[in-house]
């Protein structure tokens, strides 16, 4: 009888190896669970999972061209319900945008901060608006060390 692909069948284990366990599937066909296919942990020695002789639920993930099955027994396993959300990562902030948010309050409160409700502004405006932002942020640059001058350390000479 012939493995489906997808199918869950029962199977006893007739050989380990350091990369994987080989099973007899309850049709007569034999096949292999890769070690990352064991259990859903990091399995780094097979012989504590698995020993010959054991018997085994396994999926069959894929048959290739040689009729060699790919199985599972990680896949066979109930899935561990997810309590709770990881909390989700920050974004890594560049020293520009880490200077910035260590400002006081009282530095930021006194940037104008525009509102949607707010007429447009015309084109000298948001270019002095541009400039006077630019200056801010080469300042901040400068005093962290992070600007380039274009001479390598020990050669102004």
């Amino acid at each position: 009888m012939q493995s489906l692909i997808g199918e869950i069948y029962e199977g006893k284990v007739t050989g380990l190896t350091s990369f994987g366990a080989f099973v007899r599937m309850s049709n007569g066909e034999s096949g292999m669970v890769h070690i990352s296919e064991v259990a859903a942990t990091y399995v780094k020695d097979i012989t504590e999972f698995l020993s010959e002789g054991q018997e085994v639920k396994v999926k069959v993930l894929a048959i290739n061209e040689n009729n060699k099955i790919s199985l599972s027994i990680k896949q066979t396993l109930p899935q561990p319900e997810k309590t709770q959300e990881a909390p989700k990562k920050e974004p890594r902030q560049s020293n520009y945008q880490r200077s910035n948010s260590q400002r006081s309050f009282s530095q930021q409160a006194q940037k104008p901060q525009q509102t949607a409700s707010a007429a447009p502004m015309s084109f000298e405006d948001m270019m002095a608006k541009f400039k006077q932002e630019s200056d801010e942020k080469i300042s901040v640059l400068k005093k962290s060390g992070d600007f380039k001058t274009g001479t390598r350390r020990g050669y102004n000479k």
